[in-house]
């Protein structure tokens, strides 16, 4: 198991660009089985689990060549649908989450798909009713082997049909889209995930003939076509990395330009920190976040106690709060976090709490944070990343502290965050990766 050495106190100065988006990644990286023609897809971001998901597709069938970093051509023509009921494909994956989105491709092209309990971070019940739900209106049926502990869809034929989604999974909605694209007839789905995940995946499929309507908003329509045909398509820069970015400047940044964030696609993040009191600047879709002794939370208009929640888009995205709470422990008052989405997202805070930040959980889904107001540095710790988005949250703490920490379990870091103690290191923090 490797660990993150990070000497506290030094002030990060420069510019940083954010990698490709890793969820938008997981999705257009599934849609590739939906063609036998080329596909082309840059700016893929080299994190655990994108890499992951590539090599399942080697494995699966599809024949990948890289072009440059970050660029690949992807090929589903030679696809061993054998390989696809094997004890070995089941064990990877169960082991990626984003693996779950091949079922709708594969029904699509094959009529028949293996689904394990997908994997992924430990922050919850992370239920997959929306996708079993959603393929079973199109016809998908499901059937559960006890002795391999999977389900298997099949589908003789995918068959369009209007539905309404018990929740705007990203996934799940993904996972449907991949499936509606060559299913018979006309797809309506309402109460669809909006995403800019979403909005892109639809966005190339649509560059591959398919015919979806409504692009952006929460009711989407989809006309099955018959054949897609090969495309070039680039991934977005990744939100989440983004306002982790904003966040680390925030709190550690001596003057810090975050570089092509693709803003106006950024929804509602920017205006959460500036909330917060923290000042950013846009020039064109670059970002400039300056220098910070602390920042001014703002409360309600009434003067009760600000509250930052995470919502369906175009809410504020539940990965980013980790990182919020973090940031408001050196803030000047008080700010309740509310993590409505995720039951064991929060369980870090206790680790946090040890460093010396002021911190109430109140409950799995809510904490209330007492901003220092600058005053007083946060403690070095022994720490362990318990997901991405705490592992990161838990290194800009230790950006901030004093003296030195170590980050245990920084695996789950690498799953979210490309190289990312090169390319902080170069603006000028001090961290060592040890084995």
């Amino acid at each position: 198991m490797s660990s993150f050495v990070i000497e506290g106190g030094h002030r990060l100065r420069g510019e940083i660009r954010p990698q490709g988006a890793k969820n938008e990644a997981l999705q257009v990286l599934c849609a590739v089985l939906l063609t036998t023609e080329p596909v082309r897809i840059t700016n893929i971001p080299a994190i655990a689990d994108v890499n992951n998901q590539i090599q399942l597709l080697r494995q699966i069938g599809v024949s990948v060549t890289e072009n440059a970093p970050g660029d690949f051509t992807f090929r589903a023509d030679n696809i061993n649908p054998e390989y696809l009921e094997t004890d070995e494909f089941v064990r990877c994956t169960a082991a990626l989450r984003g693996s779950i989105m091949l079922v709708g491709p594969l029904l699509a092209r094959f009529g028949r798909a293996v689904l394990a309990k997908p994997g992924g971070d430990k922050i919850g019940r992370r239920r997959v009713d929306t996708h079993v739900l959603g393929l079973t209106r199109l016809g998908t049926t499901f059937a559960y082997e006890a002795a391999r502990g999977v389900y298997v869809a099949t589908a003789e034929r995918l068959h369009g049909t209007y539905m309404l989604l018990d929740e705007a999974s990203i996934t799940g909605t993904a996972n449907i889209i991949l499936a509606a694209v060559k299913a018979e007839g006309t797809t309506t789905i309402y109460n669809a995930a909006c995403e800019p995940y979403i909005q892109q995946l639809c966005r190339m499929l649509n560059s591959m003939g398919a015919d979806i309507s409504g692009v952006g908003s929460n009711l989407l329509t989809i006309n099955g076509v018959s054949m897609l045909h090969g495309t070039t398509h680039t991934i977005l820069p990744d939100m989440i990395e983004v306002g982790s970015f904003i966040g680390m400047a925030a709190m550690v940044g001596d003057g810090v330009t975050i570089r092509s964030t693709a803003y106006d696609q950024l929804g509602i993040i920017p205006h959460t920190f500036e909330r917060m009191g923290i000042t950013i600047e846009r020039h064109g879709d670059d970002i400039f976040v300056p220098h910070h002794d602390t920042y001014a939370i703002k409360p309600f208009i009434d003067g009760s106690v600000m509250t930052i929640a995470d919502a369906p888009w175009p809410g504020l995205t539940p990965d980013l709060l980790s990182v919020l709470l973090v940031v408001s422990t050196k803030a000047t008052g008080s700010v309740l976090i509310h993590q409505k989405m995720f039951e064991s997202r929060l369980f870090f805070v206790d680790k946090l709490i040890d460093m010396g930040a002021q911190i109430i959980l109140c409950d799995p889904h809510r904490a209330v944070v007492v901003g220092n107001g600058g005053q007083q540095r946060l403690r070095a710790g022994r720490l362990t990343s318990p997901d991405i988005r705490a592992g990161i949250a838990l290194l800009i703490a230790a950006l901030s502290a004093e003296g030195t920490s170590t980050i245990s379990a920084i695996e789950q870091i690498d799953r979210g965050y490309e190289d990312i103690e090169a390319r902080l290191n170069a603006l000028g923090a001090r961290i060592t990766r040890k084995a």
